[in-house]
């Protein structure tokens, strides 16, 4: 009888994702939630460039929470408090997104809204409020297109209450390690990767209830 070499298990686990492979947006579920991926995006002629998630707080991911307030599938909630955005959904849950709050604007409004308008790769004009706060604002009095130096990102949700512009919008962001922290300006930004996901996400005339 001849012995044959016992030939090396082949592993099956989770340990064979690199790290590489997580940091670049592989998605991940863990305990039924799903953590988006935060890679680099190409989009409308730009490059959008990744996050790095290996020193990011995890709870700041896109990923699928239960949920257990009033409002209807389909809405927006932010949490200014928190520094989350809930889009909520069926049967108990929603969409959690972590979110950078803007000391003028994004501390100031609250209450409900509809999303009156959406843009991709909007054009910024930055409003008295910030150009008295932060002075170098006022070089851009007249605007700046969009593209990846522009404040607002590659998407913005403009919000509207009784048909008029609220100057409140949901966009993206040139800093992502704001996300989750009250910055100098602006109002509810969000990761690029985030925005865009919310983007497409959502029609003209969602509302929103900030609180």
């Amino acid at each position: 009888m001849t012995n044959t070499p016992a030939q090396p298990p082949v592993r099956t686990d989770l340990s064979i994702i690199s790290r590489r492979a997580f940091v670049i947006g592989l998605p991940l579920v863990a305990a039924g939630c799903t953590t988006a991926g935060y890679g680099v995006v190409h989009d409308g002629g730009h490059m959008i460039s990744a996050v790095d998630v290996t020193s990011l707080d995890s709870s700041l991911m896109r990923q699928e929470v239960a949920w257990n307030g009033r409002e209807k599938p389909g809405s927006i909630v932010v949490n200014v408090p928190q520094r989350r955005l809930y889009l909520v959904q069926g049967g108990g849950r929603a969409i959690r997104y972590g979110v950078g709050v803007g000391r003028t604007e994004g501390m100031t409004f609250r209450g409900t809204a509809t999303v009156g308008r959406k843009e991709k790769w909007p054009r910024w004009t930055p409003t008295a409020n910030m150009m008295a706060a932060t002075p170098m604002y006022r070089s851009y009095a007249g605007g700046m297109e969009g593209g990846t130096d522009n404040p607002l990102g590659p998407r913005a949700l403009y919000l509207y209450r009784g048909g008029k512009d609220t100057f409140f919008r949901l966009h993206g962001t040139t800093e992502p390690e704001t996300i989750g922290t009250a910055v100098s300006s602006g109002c509810i930004r969000l990761f690029n990767q985030d925005i865009i996901d919310l983007y497409d996400r959502v029609p003209i005339g969602t509302q929103v209830t900030v609180v």
